[in-house]
């Protein structure tokens, strides 16, 4: 029995040595559309959603309160959080292809719906379905799994962040450059639609991408998910013309699962979301509101592109360096240093609003602006980092329920992250709280808190013996 064992290993050991199988391009390249569309529904409403809110009345027309509104953004991470497992687990019955397509089309539909909302509370239904519909990640994750091997799963995992950057940054692009089109080019944009519905156009642009990459997965992707359960084959015949069998591990329990490694993985990846999505919320917020409230009194033209120029920096740093910084460093290095950055963004936001107070939007409140901008670089690395200490500290038979549980915990953090975040900017300038700047001092202090947990993690990724 051991000398079969021995001889099974040494087999296995041998095949994972050969060269890196070819990654299926096409299959790769509509996952990866797939992948984008996630960033691009939730971050388009970014750069107009306070005007909206504003334009709507419902704030009584006092600006400060516009934060409280806003904060609708949380709702596409709530009920996203409460349909990821579902569609998941769905995807291993009926097909990865329909629960995708089926996925895509009605985050297309209720984007369209969006922006034909013309009352908070038709808002909040639509930016709903949204969510609802768009809880397809562990999808995309498992299609990405069964598409590649040991040999190459590193080299497509390495584009999931760069895609989600970029499609963060082309939701931005498409919400800040598509809004009220009719006051910025009234001879393309005539007539009373588009003056009655001044934010449909970048949800129709969205929405029609997202209709656009949901016919290409039902016409071109081709179904990875296996029929039927089966054996778990090592692959191999031995000498004597026998299939060798490895029965399959029994997963953990929930309650197994919750190991020391497993939880402290789970704690940085629920703080990093919740920071990273919080400053995600907090920046177009703070960019949108007046001089006189602590903004900085941009439109969503610019709002737009200047996070959509952070998301294409952010993407290109990530292809260029972090393979190399992480080799370097090391992964916990480079978490602790990400993390560190949010104290200083919390702490820089204030004293631009500070100088543009004094002085305006002068070159130096721009200058300020790019450099709080580029200090996101560091935190979106972690963002990789902390989903390798994740999968690290995952017994083998439970990885795929230790993914489950790392998802549904950050679609939860980002669910609570733009309603915190906003909702503290304007109960801060609403009652004066710490001259209209708590909503940092508060943030800081949980980010340092974030910190103090990253300096928890081992200096090297969790090893199975430690399970």
């Amino acid at each position: 029995m051991n000398q079969e064992a021995s001889e099974t290993t040494a087999l296995m050991r041998r095949a994972q040595k050969k060269p890196p199988t070819p990654l299926p391009k096409l299959q790769l390249g509509i996952i990866m559309l797939t992948l984008v569309c996630g960033p691009i529904a939730a971050g388009s409403i970014y750069p107009y959603v306070n005007e909206l809110v504003s334009e709507l009345g419902i704030t009584g027309s006092d600006e400060r309160r516009a934060g409280y509104y806003a904060g609708l953004e949380s709702l596409f991470y709530v009920t996203q959080a409460m349909t990821v497992l579902q569609l998941s687990s769905a995807s291993d019955y009926v097909g990865r292809k329909p629960t995708l397509w089926m996925s895509l089309f009605g985050t297309s539909l209720s984007m369209l719906c969006f922006g034909l909302s013309r009352s908070f509370w038709m808002l909040v239904v639509t930016r709903c379905l949204t969510g609802f519909s768009n809880g397809n990640l562990g999808i995309i994750k498992t299609a990405l799994a069964d598409l590649t091997d040991r040999s190459n799963q590193a080299q497509a995992v390495a584009f999931l962040p760069i895609m989600w950057e970029l499609g963060s940054a082309f939701g931005f692009f498409l919400g800040g450059q598509l809004s009220q089109p009719q006051r910025r080019f009234p001879n393309m944009f005539p007539g009373t639609f588009w003056g009655h519905y001044p934010y449909f156009l970048p949800s129709l642009a969205t929405g029609s991408f997202v209709g656009l990459v949901g016919l290409l997965v039902l016409l071109f992707f081709k179904e990875t998910a296996p029929h039927k359960k089966r054996p778990i084959w090592d692959g191999l015949d031995d000498p004597n013309g026998h299939i060798s069998i490895s029965p399959p591990s029994t997963p953990r329990s929930l309650l197994q699962l919750f190991t020391f490694p497993v939880m402290i993985s789970l704690f940085n990846n629920i703080a990093l979301s919740l920071l990273n999505i919080a400053v995600v919320s907090l920046v177009p917020l703070f960019f949108a509101m007046p001089i006189t409230v602590g903004g900085l009194g941009l439109p969503p033209q610019k709002i737009g592109s200047a996070m959509a120029i952070q998301g294409v920096a952010i993407a290109g740093f990530q292809l260029l360096f972090f393979a190399k910084i992480t080799r370097r460093f090391g992964e916990r290095a480079v978490m602790i240093a990400g993390l560190s950055m949010f104290p200083v963004i919390f702490g820089l936001m204030p004293v631009i609003s500070t100088v543009a107070q004094q002085a305006g939007q002068s070159a130096a409140v721009w200058i300020l602006v790019a450099f709080l901008l580029s200090l996101n670089i560091l935190p979106d690395m972690c963002l990789g980092v902390v989903w390798m200490f994740l999968n690290a500290s995952a017994p083998k038979e439970s990885r795929g329920a230790v993914n489950g549980l790392g998802q549904t915990a950050v679609s939860v953090a980002r669910a609570i992250g733009p309603a915190l975040s906003t909702s503290l900017f304007s109960l801060s300038v609403e009652r004066n709280l710490l001259g209209g700047y708590a909503v940092y001092a508060i943030l800081g202090a949980i980010s340092v808190g974030a910190v103090i947990l990253a300096m928890r993690l081992p200096r090297e990724l969790w090893e199975e013996e430690d399970l």
